[in-house]
């Protein structure tokens, strides 16, 4: 196996993790709703439908990423299937990751968690399901932005989940403890985002570029952490979903 295929194999898993991890709480919100009993198996339902619809979508966006002929010219340039999934994709991640920048740092009135019903099993694994559609959609942009081969983006999905069904409260608690993690990997996203853009109007940024640019990022946020031993607590950012917040509609 390529050394850069493995590269971008790691790289993936560790950001749909952290980015995995506003997925990973609504569900444990929404699976609080129930009675005791029944919660464990509602955030290991939830956890799996969230692999299966990311597979799913995945399978349907590889499809349209083979149609490589022009559909259409503009000023002299052809746009196919690929490129305006590409497109869209792209400004797609762009928008989400510049709101949600925003968002943790300045707040928002009338939060969507606010508008969560949920009573019955059958209620909250609709309201699972639907919302992991929503994340599903940044998930797999995401990895189509960041790996070619389609293997590589099923493994790292299903490395994912899986890592969140065994570790998700540890790598929740690690992200919440150190809050520009979540910020670096939305940051991130505004790098692959505008990366798709870039291959949507023919223009392709090698990969190679990309992941050291992660790299040295991640490597910088990691020495900061190491050399910073202040006991002080770190910026509190505004999320979603909060653990413990009673936010939900009865």
């Amino acid at each position: 196996m390529e050394f850069e295929v493995i590269v971008s194999l790691l790289s993936l898993v560790a950001l749909e993790a952290v980015l995995g991890i506003d997925n990973v709480i609504f569900i444990s919100i929404i699976a609080a709703k129930l009675p005791a009993n029944q919660q464990k198996k509602a955030r290991q339902y939830g956890l799996v439908l969230a692999g299966v619809m990311r597979i799913g979508l995945l399978l349907v966006i590889s499809l349209i990423m083979k149609l490589d002929k022009d559909l259409f010219v503009v000023f002299g340039e052809g746009f196919s299937g690929k490129e305006l999934v590409l497109l869209a994709g792209g400004l797609f991640l762009l928008y989400k990751s510049s709101t949600e920048i925003y968002h943790k740092m300045e707040g928002e009135e009338g939060d969507q968690s606010k508008q969560i019903k949920a009573s019955s099993f059958g209620q909250v694994l609709t309201q699972i399901l639907i919302m992991d559609m929503v994340f599903s959609i940044d998930s797999i942009i995401t990895a189509i932005g960041m790996v070619k081969e389609v293997w590589v983006m099923y493994v790292a999905v299903i490395a994912t989940v899986i890592l969140m069904l065994v570790a998700a409260e540890t790598i929740s608690n690690f992200v919440n403890r150190h809050p520009a993690f979540k910020m670096l990997a939305l940051s991130f996203l505004l790098l692959i985002g505008f990366s798709l853009v870039s291959e949507g109007f023919g223009l392709e940024i090698p990969k190679g570029y990309i992941y050291f640019s992660m790299a040295f990022s991640l490597l910088v946020d990691v020495f900061q952490m190491r050399m910073n031993k202040s006991k002080s607590a770190p910026v509190k950012t505004h999320e979603h979903y909060q653990q413990g917040e009673d936010r939900l509609l009865p």
